[in-house]
């Protein structure tokens, strides 16, 4: 008897974005895995993004159109209608990788926690700049994180039994937070081995980068502790040295 497939509920976050709302959009409708609940949650847009969600409401499973207090606060919004398996966060302006993805991260394993792969990065003019910096870990665990971000966030499917509300005291990187509290209780995290992801360049992280920093130290330092977070920084600033001096050199 064949084994029935999760259900993955898949969460768009949207906030005037009529430029690369139907793009996200299309990468998750075209999916070939049949099992997907598609939740958007807009933040009362005026630029014509509610107009182009409504082109496809009948395809959506739930949809929600109204002000929020930022970000994480819209991303709970959507965790609260999800009833699928598995979450996964999927906001505009980024992608699945294919239309055979979510298909092919559940064929990897049975039964997984977490399932994770690799992300591709684009610029605004949806031009591939290759794979993020950070290549993510073989076996992934809670501390995996300790030397940065090594897996973002739309290239992370959770069970959803798993997930909490996001902190909203965090503006920024409360995405670390929510991942490392899910990844302390999985007992079977899954690394499909493949890109699952497309990313855009330039969220609000990136424009509030030193705030974003900041608050990522924080969430470190909880995790991990103050000392060792201050000597894992040490390291990744001797990395990310060395990595800019060999890119300097290949491009001179």
């Amino acid at each position: 008897m064949t084994a029935v497939k999760p259900t993955l509920s898949i969460i768009t976050i949207v906030y005037n974005n009529v430029k690369d709302i139907e793009r996200t959009m299309l990468s998750v409708l075209c999916q070939s895995y049949p099992n997907l609940e598609y939740i958007v949650i807009d933040g009362a847009s005026t630029d014509g993004t509610l107009q182009l969600i409504n082109k496809y409401r009948p395809r959506l499973s739930k949809v929600i159109s109204e002000k929020d207090k930022g970000i994480y606060d819209a991303m709970n919004k959507g965790l609260a209608l999800a009833s699928g398996d598995y979450v996964l966060f999927m906001n505009s302006g980024d992608e699945i990788y294919d239309k055979d993805t979510v298909a092919a991260v559940f064929n990897t394993a049975e039964h997984a926690d977490i399932y994770y792969g690799e992300t591709e990065m684009y610029n605004e003019n949806w031009e591939s700049l290759g794979r993020r910096r950070h290549q993510v870990p073989e076996n992934f665990n809670w501390k995996s994180f300790r030397y940065g971000m090594n897996i973002s966030h739309q290239a992370i499917y959770i069970k959803k039994s798993l997930t909490e509300p996001y902190d909203l005291q965090y503006k920024y990187s409360s995405d670390i937070d929510w991942i490392l509290k899910a990844a302390k209780k999985a007992k079977l995290t899954v690394n499909t081995h493949r890109y699952v992801a497309k990313y855009l360049v330039g969220g609000v992280s990136k424009k509030k980068h030193m705030d974003s920093l900041k608050e990522r130290f924080r969430i470190f330092s909880k995790y991990y502790g103050l000392i060792p977070n201050l000597f894992h920084h040490f390291l990744i600033a001797l990395n990310l040295t060395g990595y800019f001096i060999k890119h300097r050199r290949t491009n001179d």
